[in-house]
Parts: structure tokens; sequence; C-alpha cells
């Protein structure tokens, strides 16, 4: 299955695409970043968002999408910009058919890491070794895409795992 992971933004948005064959072995096979000019208006820059992830869907071709959840911040504007760009990563998601999991940080931690209290460092270190990496994915945004990505599959296993009764 492959799966796209997003970590929303509207400066920067995190994609990761990752692949689980039958063997359960997980692939990285795309990650990256879709970034905004900060000056940019609002809405040009979610239309922008918009259209990059919807090319990505296309190229890449995913069964499957994650979005990380929305957690309360102390900075409410953040908050809001944030909360407008995840807004767009679920359009984009939904307007391809893609079934959708969601996930908050610590849900993502836990999956990964097997700790919700892991550090950024800690879940960046785990994916590098699950996804067979060299290197830890940068920028973080996109080792944090493909966190979340993982995360799904490992959620969606679990959940086919306990609905076939097994």
């Amino acid at each position: 299955m492959l799966v796209i992971g997003i970590d929303p933004g509207t400066a920067t948005t995190g994609y990761g695409f990752v692949q689980e064959e039958r063997d359960g072995t997980l692939t990285a096979v795309a990650y990256g970043v879709v970034t905004t000019p900060a000056g940019q208006e609002m809405p040009k820059r979610l239309v922008r968002l918009h259209e990059e992830l919807a090319q990505l869907i296309i190229l890449h071709r995913p069964e499957s999408g994650a979005v990380e959840k929305l957690f309360f911040q102390k900075n409410v504007k953040t908050a809001i910009t944030v909360a407008q760009g995840r807004g767009v990563a679920l359009l984009a998601l939904a307007q391809a058919g893609l079934p959708i999991g969601e996930y908050t940080p610590l849900e993502v931690k836990q999956s990964v890491v097997g700790y919700g209290n892991a550090d950024k460092g800690q879940v960046q270190q785990m994916v590098r070794v699950l996804l067979g990496l060299e290197t830890i994915p940068k920028p973080d945004d996109a080792a944090d895409a493909l966190a979340i990505a993982i995360c799904h599959l490992h959620m969606v296993k679990s959940k086919t795992w306990y609905e076939d009764g097994q």
C-alpha cells in the first residue's frame, strides 16, 4: 500500500510517500516540502499549496492519505494558519477520493517510536531506520510527514487485524 503523509502548514507543508510491501518492508518513495512565499496573500498561498499537493497525488497515486491533527498552541495566530493549511491538505486528499487518517503528534510518536513523549530527534531517527535510509530525511517537515505516513500504515494494519478477528 502506498500512503501519503502530510505535515500541514501554510509557509511549509511536509509530504512523504511511503510504500509498504506485502512482507512489511517500508520504503520512502518520495518526500519533500511545499513552500509558499511569506509575503504572498493567504488565499494565493492556499491555492498554491492545494495545486502542488494535488499534483503530487496525481503523480504518485497513493491509496490512502494521513494528516497530522492540529493540537492547541499558545500562539493562536500560528494555530489558525496551520489549520488553514491542514484544511487544504484534507481537501486535496478528499478530492482525490482517498481514505484519510488523522493522527495527533502523540499518536505518531507512539506508533513510530513506541513512546508518546519521544522527542523530534528520536522520531526522525526511527523514520530513518524504519525506511532503511542512510541519513535522516530533511527538512524536518518532510521527516514528520514520513512519520505520519508510517503511523497511518501501522494503524491501518492494526485496524484490519482487529476487524479480521485475528
